[in-house]
């Protein structure tokens, strides 16, 4: 989006001239006139302004001069004083509709200031009659625009954009044109259909369908352009039509990965084996499920080595690898052979084949030099926490407290979510990790005030005797908590924040993440956890034909097992769509694991879905 300037309105004072006055080459008159104050900028301090509006004696002069005021303490962050300033304008303005449209636009900036959002936007409404500068024109929708994001309304934000692009020279609508593609990326297909039906707007309407286009035929390049080519000619004059956008370019010349040799890199043999057993079942059913006779599946062992099993997997003519499995076989596989190092013949140099031959690793590690055709997929927790804070932000909690477990985890899953949180929220969650035991209902206790007022009551009975009667209170500062437990902390934690919210205070939503989820847990046990926000995956949060088969099959399995089990079937099911998301950023696949997504650096994000424990049932949300 266009950079906002305090003193301007949005666009440069070159362009503003040009709009304004033509080509500079009629002369000025050479009597002032009204006209001439203008109402793009406030350079100026608003007392300069007054003073000016004072000394006229013309009702439009002084208009102008006091919405240049208004404009002026604005600029400064004053929204009393703009306030008061408008008001005392608000009967005797000159029926102008620039004027009256300035006053509008004004107003509903103070609002900003306020964060009335709703109530700005309500402010403004142009009538259509109207006929204003194109500079009040991008202000207005500029500004409407920001609104819509600051209410989270993506769809109506691309909307007032699109309108935008329209006022501005070429080079400034490039630049709108690139952050509707930002926004419209993320968004669902289905969003993006519905919208994109909408003929009052037919700029904004083609935005939407290009969009639809990307997403639905992204992994079919043949379909891909041919629907490209319908659209371009039916949005001959669209903005896109003219440029595409750079990612849909980069799209049309990446082709799909078409594997018919794929190999399988997992700890089939030693301690690991079960964990592996579980990644291997999920990749069969997969393609069991869709079997395909000109593509083989062939799993190597990486027990004794990751580089030994990859080799194999290369001399065997592999096309695609998935795996490894293990953070450290991933590791191994990414540090080059020095060229100084005897090269042993059961561990050649890999890291030619590597460029060849593209990869899906089932782990992700901190440090790694992105690859064309690398790709990193993960359950991590880390991960997990970091979608919970995108969560919290959409659900409009503005003051989250996080009840963290004092070991490895909790400390990388609390960061996790900071680091996401402080992005979003412009200031850090509060952060408390417990211990074990008795330490974790302390934790609580302080975490939420409640020995401070206990204290403090304490204290009062000190001095008035112990007749009097008091019950603590617990803060009231925070709207939201999120749990980072095992399941076999929350049991415990999550009745320990019920009991110590005061009677004085509303329960605040409680969030947590799939590794608390209790394995097996009985309706008494479900029913304490009421109320309760969970992440998983979305193949685990409603029954289905194919989990019972799961369940039948395995019965001893825990939802750790059943996610790898998820994780291999979305791993086969993700080779031929990788090279294309990766294309496309917000392009969007939704696996039994989540929304998957691919990064420019080729991390296969996942958007979970939450549940909510209810009457003793998990419900999906």
């Amino acid at each position: 989006m266009l950079k906002r300037l305090n003193t301007t309105k949005l666009i440069s004072i070159a362009v503003l001239s040009a709009v304004l006055f033509g080509c500079g080459t009629t002369p000025a008159p050479v009597k002032p006139t009204v006209k001439q104050i203008s109402l793009v900028s406030a350079p100026m301090q608003a007392a300069e302004y007054i003073d000016l509006a004072a000394k006229s004696d013309n009702q439009e002069e002084q208009n102008r001069y006091a919405l240049l005021a208004a404009h002026a303490f604005i600029n400064d962050g004053d929204s009393v004083s703009a306030n008061k300033t408008l008001k005392s304008i608000e009967k005797s303005l000159v029926q102008q509709p620039e004027i009256l449209a300035e006053h509008k636009y004004l107003t509903a900036r103070v609002l900003e200031l306020t964060s009335t959002y709703d109530d700005a936007l309500s402010q403004l409404e142009y009538p259509s009659q109207w006929k204003l500068a194109d500079w009040q024109m991008v202000a207005f929708h500029q500004f409407k625009a920001r609104l819509y994001q600051h209410i989270k309304q993506p769809i109506e934000q691309v909307r007032q954009l699109s309108l935008l692009s329209s006022y501005l020279p070429s080079s400034q609508a490039g630049e709108v044109n690139d952050s509707i593609w930002r926004i419209l990326q993320p968004m669902h297909e289905q969003t993006l259909l519905t919208f994109s039906q909408d003929s009052s707007s037919p700029v904004f309407a083609g935005w939407l369908q290009l969009a639809y286009i990307a997403k639905h035929y992204a992994i079919d390049p043949n379909q891909l352009v041919q629907h490209l080519g319908d659209w371009q000619q039916v949005n001959a004059t669209h903005p896109a039509a003219i440029k595409l956008p750079t990612d849909l370019e980069k799209a049309l010349n990446v082709k799909p990965y078409n594997p018919k040799n794929i190999a399988v890199l997992l700890p089939l043999s030693g301690a690991r084996a079960t964990l592996a057993s579980t990644v291997k079942q999920g990749i069969m059913s997969r393609y069991l499920a869709n079997p395909d006779d000109n593509v083989s599946i062939n799993f190597f062992d990486t027990a004794k080595g990751a580089q030994t099993a990859y080799q194999a997997a290369i001399t065997s003519g592999a096309e695609f690898i998935i795996g490894p499995l293990l953070q450290s076989e991933v590791e191994q596989l990414q540090q080059p052979v020095s060229s100084s190092e005897p090269k042993s013949p059961q561990i050649p140099n890999i890291d030619a084949a590597v460029q060849r031959v593209p990869q899906l690793y089932l782990n992700h590690i901190e440090n790694f030099i992105p690859d064309d055709n690398q790709f990193y997929f993960a359950l991590s927790p880390a991960n997990e926490a970091r979608d919970a804070a995108k969560k919290l932000f959409d659900d409009g909690i503005t003051m989250p407290l996080i009840l963290a477990s004092n070991n490895s985890i909790g400390h990388r899953m609390a960061d996790s979510f900071n680091q996401v949180w402080t992005e979003l929220a412009q200031q850090p969650a509060e952060v408390h990790f417990y211990d074990a035991g008795d330490q974790m209902k302390v934790t609580v206790q302080k975490s939420l005030g409640v020995i401070d007022s206990k204290e403090r009551i304490a204290r009062i009975k000190a001095l008035l005797g112990n007749d009097i009667e008091a019950d603590f209170r617990s803060r009231r500062d925070i709207d939201a908590i999120y749990m980072i437990s095992g399941n076999r902390d929350l049991p415990l934690l999550k009745p320990f924040i019920d009991v110590n919210f005061s009677v004085f205070a509303d329960p605040v939503p409680l969030y947590t993440s799939s590794r608390s989820r209790v394995e097996g847990s009985s309706r008494e046990t479900a029913q304490e956890l009421n109320n309760l926000n969970i992440s998983d995956i979305p193949w685990l949060l409603q029954s289905s034909k194919e989990t019972q088969l799961v369940e039948e099959l395995w019965p001893s399995w825990s939802y750790s097992q059943k996610r790898l089990y998820i994780m291999g079937y979305d791993a086969l099911e993700l080779v031929g769509k990788l090279a294309q998301m990766r294309a496309l950023p917000g392009y969007q696949f939704s696996g039994r694991s989540g929304m998957l997504s691919v990064s420019p650096d080729g991390t296969v994000n996942r958007e979970l879905s939450w549940g909510r424990y209810q009457r003793g049932n998990l419900r999906p949300q």
